[in-house]
């Protein structure tokens, strides 16, 4: 689980998997959860880079990770999202509160 998660300074990223479905969704959800609330994080930064599929279950977590950074003041961005990805984030209206960058940030 742990290689979802990588911490540099009060950034937080996580590398979303393959398939990111309400199983992995939950994974991610706790163990960000766990990070942001033991250490300093100011900014999560998902990295769709390995990604192909995600259902509203991936939305959904990105979007409590999103008001919880709200909450502390902080930021959520996302990352090498492909077509697909990036359209399924614009579709859902996920675009209007996070950046989304083409490559890494």
């Amino acid at each position: 689980m742990e290689d979802f998660f990588r911490i540099n300074g009060t950034d937080l990223t996580v590398c979303v998997p393959a398939e990111l479905d309400h199983y992995m969704a939950e994974k991610i959800k706790r163990g960000s959860d766990r990070l942001i609330e033991n250490s300093n994080i100011r900014r999560i930064i998902f990295d769709f880079q390995k990604t192909c599929f995600m259902d509203s279950s991936g939305i959904g977590m990105i979007m409590g990770r999103y008001k919880n950074m709200c909450f502390m003041g902080g930021d959520v961005v996302a990352v090498n999202a492909n077509e697909r990805i990036r359209r399924i984030l614009t579709l859902s209206g996920v675009y209007k509160v996070i950046d989304i960058y083409e490559g890494s940030y």
